[in-house]
């Protein structure tokens, strides 16, 4: 349990980390944040896969790759239907990082980067549930290997949500509440995902393919998308075999 609630502070506070580095460098290039994204994106594929897909087929005995394959679908249609009422990231139409880094804002303009921050936390729910999922098949490498992905994938995504705030005119006491608030859910999540598991294991095979799931739908998505939208495609493609490899790799040496 000690290790399941520092992994959930460590998810969450990967985000306001990514949020100092936002105070501490307000025009970030979109060039390295789609490359730390990439690879972020590279290290989640890789710990869904081996952490929560492949684990979720052998928890599930002669049923598992039908749970599994359920599993994924419904974790993507549920993020899905939360797109729907909440567009994230490249979906936020009108949400542009770099015009609101060196525009003024209007009421308009903070309305539509507050919906952003609203975004951030609601998405971030089911990853930090993905995140508290892994702890469930007792094996501590994998779920920390799919806890530090996701910790990764949270930093750029709290470097992001700075400027854009501080440009609308919220007070950087605001801004850095607000990005804790976005951590903060995550380990909530985290949490969730945990203590579901293990009040009743029977569902550990679909839960894990529905965080497996889930996190393949916010890669594809949102993170690919993302990360191809500014002109630095070959670098952010290489960028995330870099980290699945490394990923791969840890989970080889690890297990």
């Amino acid at each position: 349990m000690f290790e399941v609630l520092l992994t959930a502070l460590g998810v969450g506070l990967a985000t306001v980390f990514g949020a100092i580095i936002g105070f501490a460098f307000k025009n970030i290039s979109h060039k390295f944040s789609d490359i730390v994204l990439s690879f972020a994106a590279g290290v989640m594929l890789a710990a869904a896969v081996l952490g929560l897909i492949i684990p979720s087929i052998e928890y599930g005995g002669k049923w598992g790759l039908l749970i599994t394959i359920i599993g994924i679908f419904v974790g993507a249609i549920s993020l899905n239907l939360i797109d729907k009422l909440v567009p994230h990231l490249h979906k936020l139409a009108g949400v542009d990082l770099e015009e609101h880094t060196h525009n003024p804002a209007d009421s308009a303009k903070l309305s539509k980067v507050l919906l952003f921050v609203t975004a951030i936390a609601i998405h971030n729910l089911p990853e930090g549930i993905a995140a508290g999922v892994g702890f469930g098949t007792g094996n501590t490498n994998d779920a920390l290997l799919i806890a530090g992905g996701i910790a990764l994938q949270n930093i750029p995504e709290g470097m992001v949500i700075i400027g854009p705030m501080l440009a609308a005119g919220v007070s950087k006491k605001r801004t850095f509440f607000l990005a804790m608030l976005t951590g903060l859910i995550e380990v909530v999540g985290t949490l969730i995902g945990y203590f579901a598991v293990s009040i009743a294991t029977i569902i550990l095979p679909f839960a894990l393919a529905f965080a497996g799931g889930t996190m393949l739908y916010v890669i594809s998505d949102e993170m690919i998308p993302e990360t191809h939208a500014h002109g630095s495609q070959c670098g952010a493609t290489y960028a995330l075999l870099v980290g699945f490899c490394l990923m791969l790799a840890s989970s080889v040496l690890l297990g």
